[in-house]
This record gives C-alpha cells, sequence and structure tokens, in this order.
C-alpha cells in the first residue's frame, strides 16, 4: 500500500566525497555525489551534485556540475548549471559558464563568462554536457 523506495548506500551515509590536502590525483572523476576536494585534480571532474574546492585545494582541467564553491586554485574550464560561488581566496582562470554567479571582493577573477539559464538535466552516463550527446 505505501511503498517507498529503499535508500541507497550512499544515502544512508550522506553524500559527499572528499579528497584531503595532500593527495594529488591525475584522472577524471565522476561523481553522482557532492564533492569536497582540498587536495589537487589534474583531470576533469563531472558531478550531478556540488564540488567544493577548499582553500588549499587546485584543479588544473575542467569541471561540470550542479553547484561549486571554489576558495582554492581553479585553472580550465567550468561549466555549473546553477550557482557558482567565487570566495575572497579563490584564483579562478580560464572559461567560467554559470546560471548564476557569486563572486566575494579579494577574489582572483581573470575569466571569461557566460550566464546561461539554469539547465534541470545533467546527463553524465557518458561523461559529456547534454548539449554534446551523440546520435
Amino acid at each position: 500500500m505505501f511503498e517507498k523506495n529503499p535508500k541507497s548506500y550512499t544515502d544512508l551515509l550522506g553524500k559527499t566525497n572528499r579528497i584531503v590536502e595532500g593527495t594529488v590525483i591525475k584522472g577524471d572523476i565522476i561523481s553522482q555525489a557532492d564533492f569536497r576536494l582540498d587536495g589537487e585534480l589534474i583531470g576533469n571532474f563531472h558531478s550531478k551534485g556540488k564540488i567544493v574546492i577548499g582553500p588549499a585545494g587546485k584543479v588544473i582541467g575542467d569541471i561540470v556540475c550542479r553547484n561549486a564553491d571554489i576558495e582554492g586554485k581553479f585553472d580550465g574550464r567550468i561549466e555549473v548549471f546553477e550557482i557558482l560561488n567565487v570566495k575572497a581566496k579563490a584564483k579562478i582562470n580560464g572559461e567560467v559558464i554559470v546560471g548564476k554567479l557569486s563572486v566575494e571582493p579579494g577574489a582572483e577573477f581573470s575569466a571569461s563568462c557566460v550566464m546561461k539559464a539554469n539547465v534541470k538535466n545533467i546527463n553524465l552516463n557518458d561523461g559529456k554536457r547534454p548539449e554534446e550527446k551523440t546520435a
């Protein structure tokens, strides 16, 4: 009568992945869950959730995600479908495509920026943005 979908293991434990300071990852990360990065990523990141780049965090590569908070360093192309929060200590270089943008005073923001309407669905099955689907 009252059927509920069972929660997945990550729902029960919380959905935030974490890479700690001092860790360097070379390669791509694809995640359904939120992510906090205090280490270094040299590669691409795709998520249906949120990425937080902490003050010691650094990303060199492309990011596609729903929301992002950046307090560390980013160099590359970032596409955020909802809100990108750039904190005062952040250093951003490259290309930024966002739904909404918030930049705190003191942030270094050396990027081309395009604001687009929010996108409701992110398809991560093939690691491509929705407009890049192949036939």
